[in-house]
């Protein structure tokens, strides 16, 4: 299966061609302050070059949905709609703090790698993103938006063994609630952001969906009608 995935939901922008053949892989990943839109489509035409791809033979399209910035998301899943209806060719999606997960896997020191995961963003405003995750079986649960004391009561609850590590800009703040309320967590990987590359590993097992929608967990500042999916035909 070839799969073009990418990812703008942060402080990066991404993309990434994994080939059927087991030969052919090409990244792109830059970190940026603003202008996602703007370097999206570029990263994906080189990627494509590179793996020396088509674009009509892309089997299958691959998107973080959110969390994130409003304006990255919806750029992600724009893009992803675009392609889907020219290409004809299904989407499948991601939470953004599920692709970061995968990277910290790949990042994290030897002595870390068998612990319990909490992937946390600072999503300002005093609050965080968060999500949970199990090295040997994947998420443990939703998205979340919790303040970092309210985060730290989720994370005590008797589903979490210790020791637990918070990765990605809020870890720090999760990890010091914790360890206020006498719990071990450790926090590590501060700069990290998704990846193009781990959605693409991860596509492989995920099913299409019929709505390609942008998974937002706090309301925008501007609203803005929503379009209809481009995938399964349905609003």
């Amino acid at each position: 299966m070839n799969i073009l995935a990418f990812d703008c939901c942060f402080g990066a922008v991404s993309a990434a061609v994994q080939c059927a053949d087991g030969r052919s892989q090409a990244v792109r990943y830059e970190q940026l302050s603003g202008g996602n839109a703007e370097r999206l489509f570029p990263l994906i035409e080189e990627v494509l070059a590179e793996a020396k791809l088509p674009a009509d033979k892309v089997d299958r399209i691959a998107v973080t949905l959110g969390p994130g910035t409003f304006t990255g998301v919806r750029v992600g899943v724009a893009a992803a709609r675009a392609l889907s209806l020219g290409l004809r060719k299904p989407v499948v999606g991601i939470t953004s703090l599920a692709a970061m997960a995968h990277r910290a896997s790949q990042l994290l020191k030897p002595e870390h790698e068998s612990w319990p995961m909490v992937v946390a963003v600072d999503a300002r405003r005093g609050m965080i993103y968060l999500q949970c995750f199990d090295g040997a079986s994947g998420s443990t649960g939703d998205p979340a938006l919790l303040t970092a004391t309210d985060a730290a009561r989720v994370l005590a609850s008797p589903k979490m063994r210790d020791p637990l590590l918070a990765v990605g800009s809020g870890g720090e703040a999760v990890a010091e609630a914790m360890r206020a309320a006498g719990n071990d967590c450790r926090a590590d990987l501060p700069d990290l952001q998704p990846h193009a590359g781990s959605v693409a590993e991860l596509a492989t097992n995920l099913q299409p969906l019929e709505r390609v929608a942008p998974l937002y967990l706090r309301q925008p500042d501007v609203t803005v009608r929503e379009t209809p999916s481009l995938v399964g035909g349905q609003a």
